[in-house]
């Protein structure tokens, strides 16, 4: 048998439904509090005839706010925007902003960061000329 009285149950009761609205509240900020992420996709991944080297194709989407943050490549890399607007750090250039239609190239080991600066999920086509058994982006602190 419950040995509680009911105004005790009643209070315990209460504890706890407040306890799992405070976790629910804090894990939905916690949530909200997470930037958009940026998904790659590579979509093809062959040797190449050049020694040592691969060459790699990826669709890139930064959604609206999102950024990449600052990496290098053991890679050059030349890339197309699909759709959107990105403004592009690349180091040694002015920051540049590039909309649909724009491409860009990416020297291997400088640093750079795409951040997307529009209204729409910005979506990249980039092709890399990989150092073979390298890690294709390395991230800078």
């Amino acid at each position: 048998m419950n040995n509680m009285n009911p105004r005790r149950a009643g209070i315990s009761a209460i504890v706890v439904a407040i306890g799992i609205a405070i976790g629910i509240a804090g894990a939905l900020a916690l949530e909200a509090q997470q930037p958009p992420q940026v998904k790659r996709n590579v979509v093809l991944k062959k040797d190449m005839t050049l020694p040592d080297r691969e060459g790699v194709m990826a669709l890139v989407e930064l959604p609206v706010g999102s950024s990449e943050g600052k990496h290098t490549h053991f890679a050059e890399v030349f890339a197309f925007v699909l759709e959107g607007t990105i403004s592009l750090e690349n180091e040694g250039m002015p920051t540049a902003t590039l909309k649909a239609g724009d491409v860009f190239h990416i020297l291997p080991g400088k640093v750079h960061n795409a951040t997307n600066a529009g209204s729409v999920t910005a979506k990249l086509a980039a092709v890399f000329v990989a150092e073979k058994g390298k890690p294709l982006t390395t991230p800078v602190k």
